[in-house]
């Protein structure tokens, strides 16, 4: 099955458009960037105000939840409202669970977006089996349930969006398929088909995960199935990393998920889930789309090769280990490769920089200096210098060479097509080192990415190198290319140290902190989802290798929490349901005690320690 073109080489996905409203989607119009308001659907003026605050940072589609048919009903003055002001931005009902929410939310909005897994199909995580007669009398029930929507949206000429998330699947799709990236397409198909039956073809899929590597797959293998359809299967693509959290790690784990699709041209529209207000979810958005479209479309020739990884199922390349060099007394040695972790690499001018202060970085440490390492540099197009390299007899440690006019993740991709399996192979953000930049006057961006200081602590000129260092690097670890990464397009060695760390815990790849899933907030929210995230990582951002999930209301919970090993989960107003992986637990706790109550939860389990009294040092 063939997941795009070239995966060598940008061409973007063909589809045929749909319109929201006066928006065309897919086809000819460039990627879309949209977002959602926050505030409850029953305040009309608070709705219309968010609203068009998204508008005027440049979103051009905005969504509003409708968990009920009485919010539903509301929808019809919050876009009179917006008419009257003059805004003609296009409106989406995000609906869950109710189908009668969804009809009515129809008859106001331009388009409707409804998850196949709990849209008429239950989720009780309840293990049972299904004959082919039995989940062919669900699918009858479903579509019974689905196509008043469907003919609907067909006669007021609007769109919809049939959305999976990963964790949210019903038992019926869980019982057969498990909670998979299979999964997630095939719930997906189904009601498609239920919509094409009825001769209606304006919806738009997507498959969303908080996990990139999941997230990836799902889309990749959503277009390859697709493709086998037919060409008249060619719908359009919306884009997200769902609960991806708040700060630089939200925004990292956003790159690697939407950066490597849109690299391999699948992508119509996108929205960057940041649990911050949601204007701050605009820039970085529309900063991935220009980032990828202008790296992606380098002018290079790329030969037909066969890729070394599934791109439908990760697994890590198999290299293997070998020893070089490593940081602090004479004859240390690094292992790498194999299952040794994935190991972050300085360059030797940045590491004088640090040398005096390595015992005070914590888990921040260079691990290896570039020019001790003995890597090989080579050009990938070179069958030569490949060859040269597969017959030694023992694996060397190999990169991508500088300043090859070939974008960043097609030449890895190559390399590793052309290398033999047994050499480790060394990632870089880019392929040009910092003071090159400097010297030649070019920047990574044609502008500078500005975000709020108040999502974000760190110097906002930092940021123009993260995005382009996460999708690169960060696409790579999830197709399983990579035993070591060099972020070399930082200039401050702490902060590139801090970047590379954070992108193998984003990955997947290397967890060496808490890791936090938390959804932006909505109007179906339960609590200050900001404050709230605020006070738990306080509490427990020393747990090494911890997962948590905070969760506004019980959508984007227990189900979209996936694989966390606790959840926070808003369960009434000012009251929060604790969770065990996907099981709840505690109940009706009040808010104020909740903090705590999860800090037992955690002892309970074993997984508590107590903080360090010293926090580690960044250059």
């Amino acid at each position: 099955m063939r997941y795009c073109q070239n995966p060598l080489q940008y061409h973007r996905r063909r589809t045929r458009e749909v319109r929201v409203g006066k928006v065309g989607v897919g086809g000819d119009n460039p990627i879309r960037v949209q977002s959602m308001i926050t505030c409850d659907t029953m305040d009309t003026q608070a709705s219309i105000l968010q609203t068009i605050e998204l508008a005027n940072v440049g979103c051009e589609i905005v969504r509003i939840t409708a968990p009920t048919v009485k919010d539903s009903r509301n929808l019809e003055n919050i876009v009179n409202g917006l008419r009257a002001r003059g805004y003609d931005v296009p409106t989406v009902a995000d609906i869950h669970f109710k189908p009668e929410a969804a009809m009515e939310a129809a008859k106001w909005v331009d388009k409707v977006r409804i998850n196949p897994g709990n849209y008429a199909d239950s989720k009780k995580f309840v293990i049972r089996e299904y004959t082919d007669e039995q989940y062919s009398s669900e699918l009858n029930r479903i579509r019974e349930r689905f196509t008043p929507l469907v003919e609907l949206c067909k006669q007021r000429g609007i769109a919809m969006r049939i959305g999976t998330n990963h964790g949210s699947l019903s038992d019926r799709i869980l019982n057969r398929y498990g909670d998979t990236p299979l999964g997630m397409v095939e719930s997906a198909l189904e009601f498609a088909r239920i919509a094409r039956d009825h001769d209606y073809h304006a919806f738009i899929f997507s498959m969303k995960a908080s996990n990139p590597k999941i997230m990836i797959a799902a889309y990749r293998l959503l277009v390859a199935r697709l493709n086998e359809l037919g060409p008249d299967w060619n719908y359009p693509v919306h884009l997200g990393v769902t609960e991806a959290g708040e700060g630089e790690d939200a925004r990292i784990k956003s790159a690697i998920g939407i950066g490597s699709l849109l690299g391999d041209g699948i992508g119509d529209t996108i929205r960057v889930s940041l649990t911050e207000d949601s204007p701050h979810e605009i820039p970085v958005a529309r900063a991935l789309v220009e980032m990828v479209q202008k790296t992606s479309n380098a002018e290079h020739r790329t030969p037909n090769v066969e890729l070394s990884f599934d791109p439908f199922s990760y697994e890590r390349r198999a290299t293997e280990t070998i020893a070089v060099a490593g940081i602090g007394d004479a004859g240390q040695k690094v292992r790498l490769g194999g299952e040794e972790l994935i190991r972050v690499v300085i360059l030797k001018s940045n590491y004088d920089k640090i040398a005096h202060k390595i015992d005070k970085m914590g888990d921040y440490k260079p691990e290896i200096i570039f020019e001790n390492a003995n890597v090989v540099e080579v050009d990938p197009r070179d069958d030569g210098a490949i060859d040269k390299i597969n017959a030694e007899a023992a694996p060397q440690f190999v990169t991508v060479r500088d300043n090859l006019d070939f974008p960043v993740i097609g030449a890895f991709r190559l390399l590793a097509a052309k290398l033999q399996a047994r050499h480790p192979i060394l990632l870089k953000d880019i392929l040009a080192r910092y003071q090159q930049m400097l010297d030649s006057g070019s920047s990574l961006l044609d502008k500078k990415i500005r975000f709020p200081a108040s999502s974000i602590q760190d110097q906002s000129d930092f940021l123009d190198t993260l995005l382009i260092a996460a999708t690169n690097i960060g696409s790579l670890l999830c197709d399983g290319i990579g035993d070591a990464i060099l972020v070399q397009g930082e200039e401050a060695p702490g902060q590139s140290l801090r970047l590379g760390y954070n992108i193998l815990q984003a990955a997947g790849s290397r967890i060496f902190k808490t890791d936090y899933v938390a959804c932006p907030s909505c109007g179906r929210t339960l609590f200050n989802l900001q404050i709230t995230t605020a006070k738990i990582k306080a509490a427990t951002s020393h747990l090494k290798g911890v997962k948590i999930a905070i969760m506004g209301c019980i959508v984007n919970g227990p189900g979209e929490m996936a694989d966390a090993d606790f959840g926070y989960v808003g369960g009434a107003p000012g009251k929060v349901n604790l969770y065990v992986g996907k099981t709840a637990v505690k109940f009706n706790i009040p808010e104020a005690e909740a903090v705590d109550r999860l800090k037992d939860l955690i002892r309970e389990h074993g997984k508590w320690i107590e903080p360090a009294t010293t926090e580690p040092v960044l250059a």
